[in-house]
Formats: C-alpha cells, structure tokens, sequence
C-alpha cells in the first residue's frame, strides 16, 4: 500500500445492539497517517461504540473499516496488535507491579520480532519519551493519577503501533496533567484517534475532530474547518467563542445557568 493511502476508511458504518437498539447509523470518513482525530459529542452520542467497532471490540453489524489497507474483519489478534495500540478507560493494573514491568507488557504482542536485548532497549526509550524512566521502579500503586495515565500510554507505544486509539485520556485529570497527557500523544507522530469530552483542548492537539450526536456522525474534517460556534451549538447546546491572544487563538465555552425541568411541568 502507498504511504500516501488513507491508514482508516470507515464506509457507512453501523452498529445495531442485541436488544435492537441502534448505538451508530451510517457513518463514513477517511483519515491520512499521521492526522489526530478527536472524537466527540453528548454522552450517548455513540463515541465509545465508534471507537471500539474501529479497534474490533465490537463486531460491525453494518459497513466496512479498512485498516492499512486490510478489511478489519480479516485481521486476526496478532495482526492487530501489531497495527493498533488501545488504551481504554477501564485500565486497571496490578498495583503491585513496578511502572517498568506493566509497560514492559505492551511488547508481549511484538515479542517474537527482536532481542530481549533491544526489548529492554526499547522500553528504556518509551520511558524516557514519556517521562517515566524516573519512576520505573515505583510500583504502579505509588503513582498519581496523570503518571498512571502517562503508563497506560507508555505500555501503548511499546507495542510500536502505527495507530494509538484512546477514550477519554484526560478523564479524572487536573488541567496541568491533562496539558502533559495531550502533549505526549501529539509529539508521537503517529496516527491517533481519541474520544475526549475537553473541546477547548481539541484545536490545540488534534488536527481532525468527529462531531457524533445520537449516534450520527454529524461532522468530520479539520478542527478549524468543523469546530466552530455554531457546530457546537447545535451538538452540544453550549456557546463556543474563539479569543484572540497575541500569536494564539484561545477556545471557550460560555455554560450559563440552566435548571433542569421537572419531568411533567408545562
């Protein structure tokens, strides 16, 4: 395949869930190597079904993914994990293993293809792109909640993936981590596709963003192009204003009051 190939093509994908209710309709969209996707809408809007029926989580009940080049349903585990990394929301390690051990599990996949030696190699490496190699011999109970995070990542690209898929990596962090966390995955220089409620933080590390509402892909493409004020509106219900700083643009939501209404009153 070509560099130049879309690395994902997603083809009028569908989602239908046992008891027939429909999670996602019709969606479709190209992504080149190397783009970051931000994936986001409502709660319930379908993002975590989008992403597990792309990562082969959940079985397609309509359409077709074209994974580098390969119909995602004919790809086997092995074959996989040796194209996508996975870091998902219910991570939870064994606390009474060492940061370097749990990391070390994502190059159990791609074993076989080096050296213990370079292995060990390798894992040095992502440490230190990570900014873990310090607490590596702390056990992954001993960590906050943004080194855990940075782990989980870390046991990702240890697997040497060409594409990283996550949900909601900044879930649970405090904004200083969540700015470390989103730093370290745009400075891979890998594909990536991400589920993430932050929409002030989307134009600053993603380059694609998806806008899904009630299981509809209602928008995709570059972030400045798709996310503007009136796409969020009428995704969100909240006000997106852009200001501008100096050299930088800087993103906002204006959330104003609303009460909730009592189920029945006119």
């Amino acid at each position: 395949m070509s560099d130049c190939a879309p690395i994902i093509t997603v083809t009028e994908l569908g989602y239908t869930a046992p008891g027939g209710q429909d999670l996602l309709r019709d969606a479709s969209f190209t992504l080149e190597r190397g783009a970051i996707l931000a994936v986001a809408g409502p709660n319930g809007a379908g993002k975590t079904t989008l992403l597990n029926l792309m990562t082969g989580l959940l079985p397609l009940t309509a359409g077709h993914i074209t994974i580098a080049g390969d119909d995602l349903r004919t790809l086997d585990p092995a074959s996989r994990a040796r194209i996508m990394a996975v870091v998902g929301q219910q991570s939870v390690p064994d606390t009474r293993l060492t940061l370097r051990d749990y990391v070390a599990l994502g190059q159990l996949p791609v074993w076989h293809s080096k050296s213990a030696t370079h292995h060990s190699a390798d894992l040095d490496e992502v440490l230190e792109t990570t900014g873990l190699t310090a607490l590596a011999y702390k056990t992954m109970g001993q960590l906050s909640g943004g080194e855990t995070q940075r782990a989980h990542i870390a046991r990702a690209l240890a697997q040497k993936p060409q594409i990283l898929f996550l949900d909601e990596p900044t879930n649970h962090l405090d904004p200083d981590a969540k700015g470390r966390v989103l730093s370290l995955i745009a400075a891979q220089n890998i594909t990536v596709v991400m589920v993430i409620h932050d929409l002030v933080m989307i134009p600053e590390f993603a380059s694609h963003v998806a806008l899904l509402k009630r299981g509809r892909l209602t928008a995709f493409g570059p972030v400045a192009q798709v996310q503007t004020t009136r796409s969020i509106q009428e995704t969100f219900g909240v006000e997106y204003r852009v200001f501008h700083h100096q050299e930088r643009a800087i993103p906002a939501l204006d959330i104003r009051k609303t009460p909730f209404i009592k189920q029945g009153a006119s």
